[in-house]
């Protein structure tokens, strides 16, 4: 077997390794396809996409292929900077190096494809089955290149799915199909063309055709992440490391927290830039017009008709906020796990470590709310502000303690996946008083349903009648809080696996 090949086939057995990654490979083409895509159509419809439901519905394979070709890519390249420098340095050529990186990312690409577009022929007959799976294949080509260039130059997980995540959602909610704008720089979107283009749309837009733009973004995209992967290097730095006190352990551990957060300047950035830009454009997009919400007023549910222009950015804070606190909370647990094990056989108590991991994990989730809530302020105006805030703050501590859950149990790649998903079929989808008046039955039992009551209720109402919904919410909390602590607890005390020694090695 050739060597490129030979890179090819461990690349890939890296990420089938984890069984999760194989799992939601076939679960999100169907989340996105068959079970959210009728609730898009329906958004899509609300405000003004091209093309109306049908089009969107087809579209939605596209946008499956490409998140899950995007992730997967990013970690292939920054979870394995220090392995590709050593291949380099033994004297394996760039070019051939990046080249095995991109096919592998190709194969997943492809199998990505196939998956999203079985699944839209599973919804029903495509009218045109060549030109969508060439499509597909368009947007998991132009999401690979594009995994592969944040990968390569922002190897901090948290920055790096935030970032690629941040690019998917503007792509998506902002794009041809689902938003009725007609800006001039959201034609600038990756796969603005090929949207258009695979369900067989004219842009309108004068100059070279949809399929001449979409291979130029291919191209593009694929020649970018080439040129980037071959020139990256990774240099190391080592870090050097009496049993105290509980309050001055805590202490130090938020302090080297603390000081961990201020080396990663762009996380801060993030957490105030995605919800703002989320919220704004929002804003900006939504035509107005008439949509029912149910609200509970002195015990009695009523039904009363709003201007979704009014509405929509105050709704979009939640999902923003739910999505990144889910995401820092997964890195700052595994980020810290070996660490962990070693303070607790250095003396550190367990509790303290627990208190200094949720906290810096809340931390950043009150940091995303608080600057949801100050661009909220500016182009949506509440009824009850107080009800409103308690609200996103409920959902906001809710999903940072499902992220501390998510990281240890599926990994980095699978717990991204789950931390936009989970959010996604709750916040966007289940609970949005967009798409329907009052949850559906099945919303009611997700964790977001008592939080996002009671934001509604203040949002909309001048009083408040959500007392059930915050108990529920509370309760949600006090179930999560309990599984972080246990599972916490468990890293905490797990053991540190050691490297063999020399004299076994020589025997092995």
């Amino acid at each position: 077997m050739t060597t490129p090949a030979l890179l090819v086939r461990r690349f890939l057995a890296d990420y089938t390794r984890n069984g999760p990654n194989l799992v939601l490979l076939a679960v999100i083409p169907v989340v996105f396809v068959v079970v959210a895509a009728p609730a898009l159509a329906d958004a899509a419809r609300l405000l003004g996409g091209t093309g109306g439901g049908p089009a969107l519905e087809t579209v939605t394979a596209g946008w499956a292929a490409a998140f899950l070709t995007g992730v997967a890519m990013y970690f292939q390249i920054s979870s394995a900077r220090t392995t590709d420098r050593r291949l380099t340095l033994a004297g394996l050529s760039r070019v051939r190096l990046a080249g095995a990186r991109l096919t592998a990312g190709a194969v997943l690409a492809l199998m990505a494809t196939l998956v999203s577009v079985l699944a839209l022929t599973f919804r029903g007959e495509v009218d045109d089955p060549w030109r969508v799976t060439a499509g597909t294949a368009m947007f998991a080509v132009v999401y690979l290149g594009l995994g592969a260039v944040v990968g390569a130059l922002v190897p901090n997980a948290v920055n790096g799915t935030v970032i690629l995540m941040f690019i998917w959602i503007l792509d998506v909610f902002f794009g041809p199909t689902l938003s009725g704008s007609e800006s001039p720089a959201l034609r600038l979107l990756p796969t603005h063309f090929i949207s258009l283009w695979t369900v067989a749309l004219p842009s309108g837009h004068g100059g070279p055709d949809e399929l001449a733009l979409s291979l130029g973004w291919v191209l593009a995209s694929l020649a970018l992440a080439l040129w980037v992967i071959t020139r990256i290097t990774t240099t190391g730095r080592t870090r050097r490391a009496g049993r105290t006190g509980p309050v001055s352990q805590l202490l130090t551990g938020l302090r080297m927290g603390w000081r961990d957060w201020r080396r990663t300047p762009v996380l801060w950035l993030l957490l105030a830039l995605v919800p703002a830009v989320f919220i704004l454009l929002s804003d900006a997009i939504t035509p107005h017009g008439h949509t029912p919400v149910v609200l509970r007023e002195a015990g009695a549910k009523v039904t009363t008709m709003v201007d979704p222009a009014e509405i929509h950015a105050g709704t979009m804070a939640p999902v923003a906020v739910a999505s990144l606190a889910a995401l820092v909370g997964i890195f700052i647990v595994l980020d810290a796990r070996a660490a962990d094990r070693r303070l607790t056989l250095a003396g550190q108590r367990p509790a303290v470590l627990l208190t200094t991991r949720l906290t810096m994990v809340l931390a950043a989730a009150a940091v995303a709310t608080a600057v949801s809530l100050a661009v909220t302020a500016t182009v949506f105006d509440a009824s009850n502000w107080g009800v409103y805030i308690g609200g996103n703050a409920l959902l906001a501590v809710t999903y940072a303690l499902i992220g501390v859950l998510l990281g240890p149990i599926f990994g980095r790649v699978s717990g991204t996946f789950m931390a936009f998903l989970i959010p996604f079929l709750d916040l966007a989808i289940g609970q949005s008083p967009m798409l329907r008046g009052e949850p559906a039955p099945w919303a009611t039992w997700l964790p977001g349903y008592g939080g996002t009551r009671v934001m509604i209720d203040g949002a909309l109402t001048g009083g408040f009648d959500e007392s059930a919904s915050l108990a529920i919410g509370l309760g949600w909390i006090a179930l999560l809080l309990l599984a972080s602590t246990v599972l916490l607890r468990g890293i905490a005390g797990s053991p540190v696996l050691k490297r063999p020694s020399k004299a076994h090695s020589a025997h092995a």
